[in-house]
């Protein structure tokens, strides 16, 4: 059985692995800051492990553009979330972050993974990762976080996609992360047109064949409201059926609001394709 490590952690991946998004942003493009509060985010965390998340994926930046957050902000911000999370919580923490300092500090303070949409834009971000046995998420992106990039040109998006995360894992291996501490992740809508996402989504198994975990976050984009003529509020049941879609292609991690939908969804899959399923929702509030 295959299997992902994270700093100390074995995650199977036989079944699919829900990842709870938790922000403590002021200006999230989906929760708008509802979570800043840390006694609101202590809840909601404790809320999505109990609806089934397997991973708890904290942010202190948005990925889109917006006012200047310091390094030092984003310390203040996700060190103290880690800390509580890992006292409070049995669950794997992955921390949404493109800093290596960052990552650093939140590895020492009880996280197992870092989520970095910048491609490791920072050439110190695999290394950190390395000297704490940490896993690492490789994300496509075409510029950098937090710069528009509207009218992206590839000359073959599925190609080039795929070869720039097979050179960035190239990296992580060489400065010695774990191959079985390493995700790829398509980058939908970072540097990606309505369109280009939607091909990639429907390329999942391109990503799939790299033989790498194949994280898919969709949930609540901007590429699925364009394409269905939905309000940021209405699409999560859109949400589901694309993390169900790329489930279906072989992707076994996924980035998601809305935990409880997500696994009852990805689960129902898995009993119908015959495989395993560990009733991990049996305690979770019903919505």
């Amino acid at each position: 059985m295959r299997e992902l490590r994270l700093k100390g952690r074995s995650i199977g991946l036989a079944r699919p692995i829900v990842m709870g998004i938790l922000n403590r942003t002021t200006d999230s493009f989906y929760d708008k800051g509802t979570y800043f509060d840390f006694d609101r985010f202590l809840e909601k965390a404790d809320e999505l492990v109990a609806a089934g998340a397997d991973i708890l994926d904290i942010g202190g930046v948005k990925a889109g553009p917006g006012d200047e957050v310091t390094l030092s902000a984003e310390l203040d911000r996700v060190v103290p979330a880690v800390e509580a999370v890992a006292s409070r919580l049995d669950v794997a923490i992955s921390v949404d972050t493109w800093r290596s300092e960052v990552l650093d500090a939140v590895l020492d303070a009880g996280a197992h993974l870092g989520n970095d949409i910048s491609g490791f834009g920072d050439p110190d971000y695999t290394k950190v990762a390395a000297r704490h046995g940490a896993g690492v998420v490789a994300t496509h992106i075409r510029l950098k976080p937090r710069v528009p990039d509207p009218n992206p040109v590839y000359d073959d998006l599925v190609a080039n996609v795929r070869d720039f995360l097979l050179q960035r894992v190239d990296r992580a291996l060489r400065d010695g992360v774990d191959p079985r501490s390493v995700i790829v992740d398509a980058g939908f809508d970072l540097g990606k047109t309505t369109a280009q996402s939607l091909l990639l989504l429907n390329s999942t198994k391109s990503l799939v064949d790299t033989g790498y975990p194949v994280l898919i976050s969709a949930s609540n984009k901007g590429f699925i409201g364009e394409t269905l003529g939905l309000d940021i509020t209405e699409r999560r049941l859109a949400s589901i059926a694309a993390a169900s879609f790329a489930m279906m292609q072989g992707a076994v991690i996924f980035r998601v609001h809305d935990v409880l939908g997500t696994v009852k969804a990805l689960d129902t899959i898995a009993a119908l394709r015959g495989d395993d399923v560990v009733d991990r929702f049996a305690s979770a509030q019903e919505t």
